[in-house]
């Protein structure tokens, strides 16, 4: 048996399927997304933690005994800030946050050749404007900032004390060189 988790913006999903790819248990556990501001898209990660909490043990205990594995997706290019000791120091600022305009034009005006490198349009959503954001506007925040997160990787490290992200993940950042496959 295997668990998937997806950490959604509306949810999360969890399913367990079995040997033969077939569904064995499944179920959601809802979010809120909050808007504090015009433009603003942000969620709490312990909010993430708990509903993951809550769809994995509505699932069929008997069944989730079995899982050998587990795999993770979800919601892309949001930016979980993280101190030292890994707490989240603020919201996370979610992919469909649009605050940081002025900071994309800043990165074309640094990098003319971002487009290029990332293999990506540097638009809002992704995960560096973001963080010049944080910097220009939150600079308390920005100067306890030890680590950044995907969402699905906050899960991960809750789950195993681990960091990592994957490169297909890791390529919404616009912190990765996409011909190289290596953070430029």
């Amino acid at each position: 048996m295997y668990l998937g988790i997806d950490v959604g913006t509306s949810g999360i999903k969890a399913v367990i399927i079995d040997d033969k790819g077939e569904v064995a248990a499944e179920s959601h556990a809802s979010l809120t997304v909050s808007h504090p501001h015009p433009l603003w898209s942000e969620q709490d990660p312990s909010d993430w933690w708990s509903a993951t909490n809550s769809a994995v043990s509505q699932l069929d205990a008997a069944v989730r005994a079995k899982v050998r594995a587990i795999g993770l997706a979800g919601q892309m290019h949001g930016a979980v800030l993280l101190n030292k000791a890994r707490k989240v120091i603020r919201p996370a600022i979610l992919w469909n946050d649009g605050r940081s305009g002025a900071e994309c034009d800043e990165l074309l005006r640094r990098e003319p050749r971002a487009h290029d490198l990332t293999g990506n349009l540097i638009m809002p959503g992704f995960t560096a404007p973001k963080l010049l954001w944080v910097k220009g506007n939150e600079p308390k925040a920005w100067d306890e900032t030890d680590l950044v997160l995907l969402p699905k990787d906050y899960i991960r490290l809750r789950m195993t004390g681990e960091t990592a992200t994957d490169l297909s993940d890791a390529s919404g950042t616009l912190w990765v060189d996409v011909a190289e496959r290596k953070w430029s």
